[in-house]
């Protein structure tokens, strides 16, 4: 009988839990929209596997070492040593910048402002979060209310940065705090992949057609390479010191800037943009799904992280809005709103959303690298509302 229970271990696990069943059609969701819709499939389609292989009946492939010195299951080695270490969020912040052009940004100065704006939808949700904690349903503190507040920002790496941070000073000072790195993790590039479908109608509900229409002169070409290379060297400096935390995030993506526009450096710079951004995609996207075992994610507190991520994105994404409609009431040469709502760091993504709606409002009406200029401003933005909360927070719980 032994025998027979040990042969069909894995399906008596089933039924015995049948959370991780759920989780395979939570998989099966994601991969849909990411092979069948193509919505960001570089992101959806390693999560939602990775998903996948940590609800597997036994969970062979997170599975603990029995002892030290026994193998781990290699995802739950990928967490460990990739995600806990912030190795991987800063790997990719490397090749974003490295793929990154920042012109838009150094030629029109002004679209900082409203990849400022954007973040304040971290901070409706951050201050949401610590509300809804205070009712007898969530515990949610100040560490969890900054981790998941940062998801407004729609920047993955940032929130798995500013979240395995938010643990590492619970663990350093005592402060209980629950683990939500990975719930933050897959709220964030859920929302990444999904917003063609979530922007558009905050876009269309704040704007007047006339608005939308709004065409905005072809940009010059009048940066010149020695503000290329100054720019990423400067920001460092800048942020750096007035923001410390916040250094290895903008640190990185920077270096990874001007990997790219010195010209001395292309077999780096190439390697970051391809060979070593992809496989960390692919090991990231592994580690975060995997992150997202049943009896983690079918829990009010991480459904609840979903809901409350979604709210600091679209108020993300209201905020931009609002400030480009501000800024055109004193300003004589409008800009297009819409263009504000790429203040989100969802980069290209959010861009792209925009330069598709204004075609469809308008034909020929160019706005993508008007709104690259927000959307460049919305990394580093986060980047920097993160190290912010992390010297905050610390400094509240020493």
């Amino acid at each position: 009988m032994d025998d027979i229970k040990l042969i069909f271990e894995g399906l008596i696990s089933i039924f015995e839990d049948p959370r991780g069943l759920v989780m395979w059609f939570v998989a099966g969701f994601l991969l849909y929209f990411g092979i069948a819709k193509k919505k960001e499939p570089l992101l959806l389609v390693p999560i939602s596997f990775g998903i996948l292989l940590a609800n597997l009946p036994l969970g062979e492939a997170v599975k603990p070492a029995a002892k030290e010195g026994d193998p781990m299951g290699f995802l739950l080695f990928f967490q460990e040593n990739g995600l806990h270490t912030d190795l991987l969020p800063l790997l990719v912040f490397l090749g974003l910048g490295a793929l990154t052009d920042f012109s838009p940004v150094i030629s029109n100065p002004k679209t900082l402002l409203l990849g400022a704006a954007a973040q304040a939808g971290v901070f409706f949700a951050l201050i949401g979060t610590l509300l809804l904690g205070m009712t007898p349903l969530f515990d949610f503190r100040l560490l969890e209310a900054s981790a998941v507040g940062i998801i407004g920002g729609a920047d993955g790496p940032t929130t798995i940065f500013i979240a395995s941070n938010m643990k590492a000073l619970s663990q350093q000072y005592g402060v209980d705090m629950l683990d939500i790195v990975g719930a933050t993790a897959v709220a964030a590039y859920s929302y990444m992949a999904l917003v063609p479908l979530i922007q558009p109608p905050i876009i269309k509900l704040l704007t007047t057609k006339k608005e939308r229409q709004i065409t905005m002169p072809v940009p010059k070409n009048i940066v010149t390479k020695r503000a290329k290379i100054l720019f990423p060297i400067i920001c460092t400096i800048i942020i750096g010191v007035l923001v410390p935390k916040a250094a290895p995030l903008v640190g990185i993506l920077m270096f990874g800037n001007l990997m790219r526009e010195c010209g001395v450096v292309e077999r780096l710079s190439n390697t970051a943009q391809n060979e070593l951004m992809n496989i960390v995609v692919i090991i990231l996207g592994l580690a975060v799904g995997s992150t997202m075992p049943g009896e983690v994610f079918l829990k009010p507190a991480t459904l609840a992280i979903f809901f409350l991520g979604l709210f600091a994105f679209i108020t993300a994404t209201i905020s931009g809005l609002l400030l480009a409609k501000l800024m055109n009431v004193f300003s004589k040469e409008k800009i297009n709103p819409m263009i504000g709502a790429a203040g989100v760091s969802a980069v290209p993504m959010a861009a792209r959303v925009v330069q598709e709606i204004a075609q469809k409002e308008k034909p020929g009406n160019m706005l993508l690298m008007h709104a690259m200029g927000p959307n460049i401003a919305g990394v580093i933005g986060t980047a920097t509302v993160a190290g912010v909360l992390l010297t905050l927070v610390e400094s509240l719980i020493k």
